[in-house]
């Protein structure tokens, strides 16, 4: 029997759909299969415990096509579109969020002002996409050999290579800050996030809302 949704509690407000959701958990469980089967066929002492190389292979190379498959399927989603329109665009504010960070200053007033989403979500979701894309196309000349003459697939293995690794310490430090922020996670799991926390680290979230019904 489904589970019924969770209903929001008072003072709470919505934050993400659930296309929202299972596009994020989607997107998650293939790039957690990435990196593990990776790790198998990287890492020897990973490789002896797992065994089984052809299958860890088949494994990585699909969920390494399909990565993109959950967000093109969620663009059908309004809510979707509305937040990736927010993640790409940068104001004042942003500039002021990252030079915060950088001097590690968080109680300052208004030195961490931030919509929707904060100007380091911003960034790493732009990186993301775009390490995504190029690990996606060294990966295939690598598996189709007849794509491209050797040269191009030495360079391809290296650039591949060293931004998995980079992926791997990106994401870590995703997860790392996420764990960071309890309401931040209850907000992707449940959709909802408590209305203070909201005007606390996202004070030009309303304004957003509001410019978006102007726009309209």
């Amino acid at each position: 029997m489904p589970r019924p949704p969770e209903r929001p509690a008072a003072g709470r407000i919505a934050r993400f759909t659930p296309a929202e959701h299972w596009v994020h958990r989607a997107t998650a469980t293939l790039m957690a299969l990435c990196v593990l089967t990776a790790g198998c066929l990287y890492l020897p002492f990973l490789a002896e415990l797992v065994g089984r190389r052809a299958l860890m292979v088949t494994v990585h190379e699909w969920s390494g096509v399909l990565l993109p498959v959950p967000l093109l399927l969620g663009l059908a989603s309004r809510a979707l579109r509305a937040d990736l329109t927010r993640l790409n665009r940068y104001g004042p504010h942003d500039r002021h969020w990252l030079r915060a960070s950088l001097r590690r200053r968080k109680h300052r007033t208004g030195a961490r002002t931030a919509g929707k989403f904060n100007a380091g979500q911003k960034v790493y979701a732009a990186w993301i996409a775009g390490a995504v894309l190029v690990m996606i196309c060294t990966g295939l000349l690598m598996w189709f050999t007849h794509l491209a003459p050797l040269v191009w697939r030495t360079g391809a293995t290296f650039v591949h290579d060293w931004l998995a690794l980079a992926v791997v310490i990106v994401i870590a430090g995703h997860v790392w800050m996420a764990f960071g922020d309890p309401e931040s996670r209850r907000g992707m799991r449940t959709g909802h996030v408590d209305a203070d926390w909201a005007r606390r680290e996202h004070p030009l979230w309303d304004h957003e809302k509001d410019h978006r019904s102007e726009d309209r």
